[in-house]
């Protein structure tokens, strides 16, 4: 079993059952989790705890996650954001890319996220073996 890290984390989606996916996926590589149902309830806890690593959803309301990026890097440019949406769209990865997010990422490939999340902490070795890739298409 794969060592805990000393990392924390924040999960902002405003849809709950993917909050809790993310959550069961990310454990293993994170000591401390926080949830946000909302771009402005994320900033307020990013805040608060100065998470090491956000995952954020794009379309949240009231406030979204862009316009969530946008504020915590303004205040914080240090924090690493990765924005994880179901819509592969250009304009809206360089509109992440202008909000100060590290990675854009899709729904549909969660591997991809906790391959960059245990590379990027240094637990690749420990963690990555767990991680099931689609298989290749012809």
């Amino acid at each position: 079993m794969a060592q805990t890290a000393g990392f924390k984390l924040l999960i902002a989606d405003d849809h709950a059952s993917m909050r809790q996916t993310l959550r069961a996926l990310l454990s293993p590589l994170a000591s401390e989790i926080r949830e946000a149902a909302d771009g402005a309830q994320a900033t307020r806890l990013f805040a608060e705890q100065q998470s090491d690593w956000v995952i954020m959803d794009i379309q949240m309301q009231p406030v979204g996650g862009l316009a969530a990026t946008r504020a915590i890097r303004q205040r914080f440019p240090a924090a690493r954001i990765v924005i994880l949406t179901q819509y592969d769209d250009a304009d809206l990865r360089a509109e992440a890319e202008r909000a100060g997010a590290c990675a854009y990422l899709l729904k549909d490939d969660l591997a991809a996220l906790t391959r960059l999340l245990a590379r990027e902490t240094g637990q690749a070795r420990d963690h990555i073996s767990n991680v099931k890739d689609p298989p290749l298409q012809p």
